[in-house]
């Protein structure tokens, strides 16, 4: 049964056993959200008190655009669309139009949760999608499915993006290395969003294909040209210092990848610091851009997969066996 009682509505819970390993994980009814994640006992999602809604987008679905459309403004065949600015700090439209919606429970397994929402045309935003997430716990973590279909008359526009704070159960963001299999950056411009240039991360401090140790450093920064795997997907990961790490695992239609740090996120037990590596089919500004942005016919469909994996150090391989 879900539970109650939540500024983010039902909670829905699963804790199974798969592969000798035994894993739990949470979801939202209010945006879809990923709440928590954990393999014995290893939290790999950064959890936040029950009384407070999600902070900072935690764990959030964002769709039907990830990050930020500037000015909260586009155009769709020559007519001005005008989305609601939720970001009046800088103006902008952010995180979509689902984040704050509740999604239904459409049906449960023992390893597997779906919900869905249905966004209808508005503002800024005329078109009909039926959503679907599918959360599905796997032998080393969990694996996630976003299903969209156009249920209206023209095409559609869209793009997806999650904002998931990982961790590596109780270490200090400050101590996890940090490595993104990107070869390149977007140059972003003063209000975040991109100015069209793609920059190389060789020779630049953003340059963590070879992981490096976060410590301090503040990070609200996007990277692309991501290194595939052979299955077309990319691996990006948080390291703990005895080697056991969270990966982030994306598939062939994430091209891009947000990495945003902070030190002011609302913690059970007080305020820490806590990093988002946040899986984008699009990168900000996507519906004037164009980059990144999918189109999806009458009718027609797309799914698309990412997750996180947990890989535990070599003497807790050892301890195991």
């Amino acid at each position: 049964m879900p539970h109650q009682d939540s500024p983010v509505g039902a909670h829905f819970e699963l804790v199974t056993e798969l592969a000798g390993h035994t894993q739990r994980v949470v979801v939202t009814e209010l945006g879809a959200s990923l709440r928590a994640l954990e393999i014995d006992g290893v939290g790999l999602v950064q959890d936040y008190p029950a009384e407070l809604p999600e902070p900072m987008s935690a764990g959030a679905v964002l769709v039907p655009w990830p990050n930020r459309v500037a000015g909260a403004r586009w155009e769709l065949e020559g007519v001005l669309q005008r989305l609601p600015v939720n970001e009046p700090a800088r103006g902008h439209a952010i995180h979509g139009l689902l984040r704050n919606s509740r999604y239904t429970l459409a049906e449960r397994t023992e390893n597997t949760i779906v919900l869905s929402a249905t966004l209808r045309a508005q503002a800024g935003y005329p078109f009909d999608l039926s959503t679907r997430v599918e959360y599905e716990l796997v032998a080393d973590g969990l694996r996630v499915r976003h299903m969209l279909e156009n249920i209206g008359a023209r095409r559609a526009p869209v793009a997806v993006g999650t904002h998931p704070y990982l961790r590596v159960g109780d270490v200090p963001a400050a101590e996890l290395t940090l490595l993104i299999n990107a070869d390149s950056h977007l140059v972003l411009d003063e209000v975040l969003i991109p100015t069209g240039e793609v920059a190389p991360v060789v020779g630049t401090n953003l340059d963590y294909r070879a992981g490096a140790v976060l410590g301090e450093i503040a990070l609200d920064d996007v990277w692309t040209d991501v290194v595939r795997e052979p299955d077309g997907g990319s691996v990006h990961y948080l390291q703990a210092p005895d080697g056991s790490r969270v990966e982030l695992r994306m598939d062939a239609a994430f091209g891009f990848i947000q990495v945003y740090t902070t030190d002011h996120f609302p913690g059970p037990r007080g305020v820490v610091s806590a990093v988002a590596l946040e899986p984008m089919t699009a990168p900000a500004n996507a519906f004037n851009s164009g980059n990144g942005l999918h189109w999806i016919g009458p009718g027609e469909s797309w799914s698309i997969e990412w997750g996180i994996g947990y890989r535990p150090s070599a003497e807790q391989d050892k301890t195991e066996d």
